[in-house]
């Protein structure tokens, strides 16, 4: 079957590998030059399966409040008449209790532990390197409060038997070392010692080129993807700069432009782009630099090690499709890595970039069929797509070849939002 993928970023690629060692014949457009260069190319680093965390959370409405007026605060919200964000917080705000929490933590997770046995396969199958690291992430606690408000997490990690501990102030340095330079700063942590780090740009360039190489995927690149062209009881073609485009199947994974694409075909995506920033630093003291990913709680940001480079990243910004790198941004997620890590990375030479992650309200990707017969979705994925990408990939290619799903799909898909 002639399979053609919309999108080349993380998400789009390893469709394409899944759905590519199924035999299929699979075309990946995109309009940017080469694989990953938007959302996928400077991301946070950590491939963070026991984290998944949905965003909307017990408390967040009131604390979102709160952070409008903190200089470092991990939501920052830009004041425009955009109706499309209201409704967006509304939704999210509506899954902010303790009931849609433990559902959509569930969906997250139950995604993302498949995503690691699959990103586990697939690297020992093609052997591909990404200056990635199996040695967890250290979820780090400021005050007391936190490590109280983790309990209900660590429940869902129990009921999907993912392996935790929790640490205490000196028990961390164990895991991190050089957290010891910085004493008196955290009161614990929680570790999920299965958890990866690695860089999302190099993983998706070196799979794309295994793909090309070894399963004759075709990509190409510099094509502006149009509209959609409905036909019979489902898509017939898609319009683009190159011209029009056929196949069997189409698959979009577009991120936060995804709803864009669909909304004609009377498909509603409530996906909206979360603008997310990152520093990528050079490593000038390995005894001060982190060995894997800590996540700072109280800013909601990564620092993540690569071979000899840091990355930063952190703060959600609601600001539409804005793309401009704001400085008091930069100062946020500078002052943690420094705080964190003072010794370990030359912020001074670092590189800052920025990028929209799709948000769902539910913060759980969007996997699976729409009313119209041959159009896929895999899509919607926020800050977690490095790491759900392999499992929502292979998830994707059981639903198109309908064959028993490697894991649960219930409530992944669009018809959850009807």
């Amino acid at each position: 079957m002639k399979v053609l993928i919309l999108g080349s970023g993380v998400v789009g690629v390893t469709s394409a590998y899944y759905l590519a060692r199924r035999g299929h014949e699979v075309t990946v457009v995109d309009r940017q030059p080469s694989p990953a260069m938007e959302t996928s190319y400077g991301n946070a680093g950590q491939v963070s399966f026991g984290f998944s965390s949905p965003w909307a959370a017990p408390g967040i409405p009131r604390k979102a409040m709160k952070w409008m007026f903190q200089e470092h605060a991990p939501l920052k919200i830009q004041p425009r008449m955009d109706p499309t964000m209201a409704r967006f917080m509304m939704k999210m705000f509506a899954n902010c209790d303790a009931e849609h929490y433990a559902v959509n933590k569930e969906r997250m997770v139950r995604i993302a532990e498949h995503s690691r046995a699959c990103i586990d396969a697939l690297r020992a199958e093609t052997g591909i390197r990404y200056e990635d690291r199996q040695r967890g992430l250290l979820q780090l606690f400021r005050h007391d409060s936190q490590v109280e408000a983790v309990a209900k997490d660590m429940r869902v990690l129990a009921q999907c038997g993912v392996r935790h501990a929790l640490l205490d102030s000196e028990a961390i340095k164990t895991v991190e070392p050089a957290l010891a330079r910085v004493p008196g700063k955290f009161v614990g942590g929680l570790h999920l010692p299965d958890d990866q780090t690695g860089d999302c740009h190099l993983f998706t360039n070196r799979l794309a080129e295994h793909c090309r190489e070894h399963l004759g995927v075709e990509f190409r690149f510099n094509v502006d993807i149009q509209r959609l062209k409905r036909g019979g009881a489902g898509i017939e073609s898609v319009f683009t700069s190159a011209g029009e485009l056929t196949a069997d199947a189409y698959v979009v994974c577009l991120g936060s432009y995804s709803p864009f694409l669909v909304k004609d075909l009377d498909i509603r995506l409530p996906i909206y782009p979360v603008k997310g920033y990152s520093l990528t630093l050079p490593v000038v003291d390995d005894g001060g630099a982190p060995q894997s990913t800590v996540m700072d709680e109280s800013y909601k940001v990564a620092i993540s090690r690569f071979d000899d480079r840091i990355r930063v990243g952190g703060t959600a910004e609601l600001a539409s499709y804005d793309l401009s790198l704001l400085e008091k941004r930069r100062a946020t997620i500078s002052m943690v890595v420094q705080d964190v890590f003072p010794e370990g990375g030359d912020v001074a030479r670092a590189e800052f970039w920025t990028g929209l992650r799709p948000m769902t309200p539910d913060s759980t990707p969007i996997i699976g069929a729409t009313k119209h017969g041959n159009l896929w979705l895999n899509t919607g994925h926020g800050t977690l797509g490095w790491t759900m990408s392999c499992g929502s990939g292979q998830l994707l290619s059981d639903l198109i070849d309908g064959r028993e799903p490697a894991i649960d799909p219930r409530g992944l898909d669009v018809a959850r939002y009807a």
